[in-house]
């Protein structure tokens, strides 16, 4: 019974001490950029700029198509303009060497 009393006194002075003084960090992984995160913002402000009253209420980033000298960049962002919810596929074609936008396409869409 004494040596379970002792014990039972070890563990909490050994815990006791952890709460004042001692802070466990915890290293987080760093979340890498996805590369195409710049050209779904320039997606987002290039849909703004053409439907201003319309909020986007999604984002999807839907692939990438590498071509002979350039590289499309493809997404579908989700729109709300008054009681009307509808859908953009946008494609940003850019010089695959100096990231030179060449065009970007849109395509309205119901789903």
């Amino acid at each position: 019974m004494r040596l379970c009393i002792m014990f039972i006194s070890v563990v909490l002075l050994m815990t006791a001490g952890l709460g004042s003084g001692y802070a466990h960090v915890v290293d987080q992984p760093q979340q890498d950029i996805p590369s195409y995160a710049k050209w779904g913002r320039l997606a987002m402000k290039e849909t703004k700029s053409r439907y201003p009253d319309a909020d986007i209420i999604d984002y999807l980033h839907q692939g990438r198509e590498d071509q002979e000298d350039a590289t499309v960049e493809k997404f579908k962002l989700w729109l709300r303009e008054d009681s009307r919810e509808f859908g953009v596929f946008i494609d940003i074609a850019f010089d695959s060497e100096t990231e030179k936008v060449r065009n970007i396409s849109f395509e309205e869409t119901s789903r």
